[in-house]
């Protein structure tokens, strides 16, 4: 008889363990609490579902900080090159964009998913949606609710796959963080990731700028500099360049209740060249238009009193200098439910090398519910596909 394995969780590090698994003959269910599986894979594409990024892969591995170590092997073994020939077999061309993300061509989620859900159909794979996982019972059984009343399931091993808890609507909620650790296992604090901050705009400010984009500015924070963009939104600022910087400055903000961001406004322009460029407007106007003339936005003028207030200065050095560095007050990061992906989760610490839990034996975990994060452009994806096919390989090695 074919071992059983149990995958909970349907989001792409669940699919792709039972799809590894399926193909080594295990018998292979998964267990979704919601009506359907990959709600969250569906909501990241979106925008155009950025499947993974085609830098060099010693750079890749650095977008993981502390968690690359033992990341790594893992993305080495499941490689982008790898996803991406994934994808295109399963009938999906893939491209790579001017900043180096790989996108499926037809950028949306759904044709990639419903080519999988197919394979995966064929592969003998059992799908039960509507299937909540409360834990186990006092003999080992996995508990599951569903609306038909409780479901023991008895399995060979077990894939957990439940993701962390950022947009709970979509199923992941962290629910499982206080039950692992009653379990024994190691769990690190949940946390938002990839997130915006707030911010104490004015009411003039919000009113009129929310939603506007900063396009093509710079960032820092501390030593870090970095190119991207940022949306004004009515609690603060969102966008790439944030969530870039989004873990650093959450640190900060917990450990100093604030964080202070610096924001150049025309980071391709040197100071000397603004100031002069300024000092050719007609001196008589108001300072608004001698800024607008200079070429800045309505948006990026009214960013630049929020920041310095009275303080903006009319002198053309001294605004040059201003527009190459705001200083933003940011009080507070986002809630974890507004989060594109969570930090913390199962500490690497209380896992095998296969992903397994010590404290639990034929339990595997894989995805967002392990302690790690990264940036958006392609990194969320690849590690929760490659820590699903590692998390699988771990179960049929324990299976033999």
């Amino acid at each position: 008889m074919p071992k059983a394995v149990a995958v909970v969780g349907g989001g792409p590090a669940g699919l792709m363990a039972a799809e590894t698994l399926a193909k080594a003959g295990c018998a292979v269910t998964i267990y979704e609490r919601m009506p359907s599986v990959g709600r969250k894979f569906l909501l990241a594409g979106r925008g155009g579902l950025n499947l993974t990024h085609s830098e060099p892969l010693e750079a890749f591995l650095g977008r993981y900080g502390e968690a690359a170590p033992r990341l790594a092997p893992l993305i080495e073994a499941f490689a982008p090159a790898a996803l991406t020939a994934w994808a295109e077999g399963l009938g999906q061309a893939t491209f790579v964009g001017s900043s180096g993300r790989v996108f499926p061509k037809a950028m949306k989620a759904s044709p990639l998913l419903r080519a999988w859900l197919r394979r995966l159909a064929e592969l003998g794979v059992a799908v039960r949606t509507r299937h909540d996982w409360t834990g186990w019972t006092a003999d080992g059984v996995l508990n599951l609710r569903t609306p038909d009343g409780e479901v023991a399931v008895r399995p060979d091993a077990t894939i957990l796959a439940l993701g962390g808890a950022s947009w709970p609507r979509l199923g992941a909620n962290g629910d499982w963080a206080e039950r692992l650790a009653a379990e024994g296992a190691q769990v690190t604090p949940l946390r938002p990731a990839n997130a915006g901050f707030d911010l104490a705009w004015s009411e003039v400010f919000r009113e009129r700028f929310a939603g506007a984009p900063l396009k093509g500015v710079a960032l820092t924070f501390g030593r870090t500099r970095l190119r991207g963009e940022a949306l004004v939104t009515r609690h603060g600022l969102e966008g790439g360049g944030v969530y870039a910087l989004s873990a650093q400055l959450r640190e900060a903000v917990a450990a100093e209740g604030s964080a202070r961001l610096w924001i150049d406004l025309r980071p391709e322009a040197r100071e000397a060249e603004l100031a002069q460029r300024i000092a050719a407007t007609p001196a008589g106007q108001s300072l608004s238009n001698r800024l607008r003339k200079a070429g800045l936005s309505p948006v990026e003028i009214g960013l630049l009193r929020e920041a310095h207030g009275k303080d903006l200065p009319p002198d053309p050095t001294a605004l040059a200098k201003a527009i190459k560095g705001a200083p933003l007050t940011l009080a507070a990061m986002r809630p974890i439910a507004r989060a594109i992906s969570t930090a913390g989760g199962l500490a690497f610490a209380g896992l095998d090398e296969q992903l397994m839990l010590k404290a639990r034996p034929g339990v595997f975990a894989a995805g967002e519910m392990l302690d790690w994060e990264a940036p958006t452009g392609g990194y969320l994806l690849q590690a929760c596909f490659a820590s699903g096919v590692a998390a699988a390989r771990g179960a049929l090695a324990w299976l033999g």
